[in-house]
């Protein structure tokens, strides 16, 4: 029996000294709280840093790889163009463009005729039997905007858009009817003065309203508005700006479209254009402070640029 009560109160001392060397006092987790957020803290800190850097740097490539596109984009459209207007061009045909009485939101920066190649669209036939189509061509007017306006389906920054309309293709006056787009007509070269003259005389068909939409080309534009400061107006080396961004008139950008996000420079005579592009990686990320800014060195980056010059086929001559 003594025995018995012996183990028993051996046992009570030993569980007893195990259950008080298990447990922490409040400062010794006061302290490894303290070691943790020491430690935590400044790794939460980096981590958040990193995955910051890296959005936006995923943002600025995505940008610079859209920028591309459109330019390589709206570069094959002008291989095709017969001629492109200059400002005094846009100034003369504004009004007879979609959009010509929002001037504030869409500007029309690059507008040109081109030869919009129609595959298997002429029908060819023996009697009144067609036995296969040929190729063909039609004229096509077709106009990129610079578009900023309040539209919460796109980004905060501006877009390009683009309208086309193009006459039409048949073998008999009926089928180039039904395929011409309402609006459209084409220009001519029988009134007097040079080609520059006789084309910014076209005026679209008067009895048709226009069913196409300006379509989206690509979006994060920049659309800083220029001052003589932090986003100066461009210049150009050859032929007329576009859109101007000084004086007054149709050729002149104004209010929120007044940006050298998308701009040219024309030589009508030539054929020749320079095309301007500016993106906007800042708008993908974050909804305000995206202004460009020539004097921050850190913001810049995110604001690609790219241009291309191209020479159209240019063979319209007067008679």
């Amino acid at each position: 029996m003594k025995l018995h009560k012996w183990l028993l109160i051996h046992h009570l001392k030993i569980s007893k000294f195990k259950q008080q060397t298990r447990g922490f006092t409040l400062v010794e987790l006061l302290v490894a709280l303290l070691l943790a957020f020491l430690v935590v803290t400044p790794l939460m800190g980096f981590m958040i840093s990193v995955m910051d850097n890296d959005r936006k740097e995923q943002a600025k490539v995505n940008t610079e790889q859209e920028i591309k596109a459109a330019l390589d984009y709206i570069a094959r459209d002008l291989q095709q163009a017969v001629y492109i207007y200059d400002a005094d061009g846009i100034a003369a045909i504004r009004s007879q463009l979609p959009k010509a009485d929002n001037k504030a939101q869409f500007f029309p920066v690059l507008v040109f005729w081109k030869r919009q190649y129609i595959s298997g669209g002429l029908p060819v036939k023996s009697g009144s039997t067609v036995v296969g189509n040929d190729d063909t061509f039609v004229y096509s007017l077709v106009a990129y905007y610079v578009i900023k306006d309040d539209d919460t389906t796109w980004s905060k920054a501006a877009r390009i858009g683009r309208f086309q309309i193009s006459n039409g293709y048949g073998s008999t006056v009926t089928e180039i009817d039904n395929t011409r787009d309402p609006g459209f007509k084409l220009f001519s070269l029988q009134d007097e003065g040079d080609l520059k003259t006789k084309m910014n005389k076209w005026v679209k068909n008067s009895s048709e309203t226009y069913t196409q939409d300006i379509l989206p080309l690509v979006d994060y534009i920049d659309a800083t508005t220029t001052d003589t400061t932090t986003n100066p107006a461009p210049t150009c080396s050859m032929g007329q700006i576009v859109p101007k961004f000084t004086g007054s008139g149709d050729a002149v950008a104004t209010d929120n479209v007044k940006t050298r996000g998308f701009y040219v420079c024309v030589d009508s005579a030539k054929t020749v254009v320079e095309v301007y592009l500016r993106g906007n990686a800042l708008a993908r990320i974050q909804n305000s402070n995206i202004d460009f800014n020539k004097d921050i060195t850190s913001t810049k980056i995110y604001f690609p640029e790219s241009t291309i010059r191209v020479q159209g086929i240019g063979f319209l001559f007067t008679q």
